[in-house]
């Protein structure tokens, strides 16, 4: 197996407030949520979306891109496309795109089955968004 197989890959759910992250096991065949950061609490979220990145040695980032219910580019796909770039240029880490349409809702409805209210918490929506998209992602690779 080769070193990157058995590297984690971190998934992110990336909005206006805040950005969702999930980890995979180092095998790559599981996601599960891992935490949020509050773009309003903070400054630097590029910073800390890499320390977390190198501290859970990972070796690919998987990015929700969010396309209109018709796979068109809307504005918010162009913010996304924007960071993706940006986190491209600030690390030797690929990073890789995938569709995130209804991730949200998937993951409303998956915290919604669990009995966990998601209206004062919607840090464990995004959260929970990474952690499906990204699955999404190791399963299309399995």
């Amino acid at each position: 197996m080769d070193k990157n197989r058995l590297s984690r890959v971190l998934g992110i759910d990336y909005g206006d407030r805040r950005i969702g992250l999930a980890l995979s096991d180092p095998l790559r065949i599981i996601a599960k949520p891992l935490t949020i950061i509050d773009r309003q609490k903070t400054e630097d979220y590029f910073s800390a979306i890499l320390r977390i990145a190198k501290e859970n040695e990972t070796g690919t980032i998987v990015v929700g891109v969010p396309y209109t219910m018709k796979g068109k580019h809307s504005k918010q796909t162009n913010v996304v496309e924007e960071f993706m770039e940006q986190l491209k240029s600030s690390s030797e880490i690929p990073v890789v795109g995938i569709d995130e349409r209804l991730s949200s809702v998937a993951a409303e409805k998956a915290l919604q089955l669990q009995a966990i209210k998601t209206g004062h918490k919607k840090g464990r929506v995004d959260e929970t968004a990474a952690a499906i998209l990204l699955q999404e992602y190791l399963d299309s690779r399995s």
